[in-house]
């Protein structure tokens, strides 16, 4: 990623507020994708040892996740699968402050990329 684009993220991270924000996509065609962003939680929030992902109407499988922290750069995670729509990633030896998670799902078109806080 480019030094320009960090610091558009770096910017738009910092005027945007402190809650879980999204910024997700879809196929306008299909107006039941419009259901899955509002099914996705990532909590704790602020967390302390790990972040928990749930998608309620997605198979978690299927879900390419990664994870940047605040100037964008991608960082490598542990992850472990709770069931077929939640999963845990390990936070705890992460510095304090804020990092983004990043969802895909090829097959229902969604791709959704939400904020957290690290303690």
């Amino acid at each position: 990623m480019g030094n320009f684009y960090k610091i558009i993220l770096f910017c738009a991270l910092v005027a945007g507020s402190f809650a879980v924000r999204a910024q997700v996509s879809y196929d306008a065609e299909q107006p039941e994708r419009n259901d899955i962003s509002k099914s996705v939680h990532i909590y704790p929030n602020p967390a302390v040892e790990y972040v928990h992902v749930k998608l309620e109407h997605v198979n978690i499988e299927n879900v390419k996740v990664s994870m940047h922290n605040i100037i964008g750069n991608e960082i490598n995670i542990e992850t472990e699968r709770i069931d077929e729509h939640e999963l845990r990633i390990r936070v705890k030896d992460f510095d304090a402050g804020y990092y983004l998670i990043a969802l895909k799902d090829e097959q229902s078109n969604f791709r959704g990329t939400y904020k957290f806080l690290k303690r």
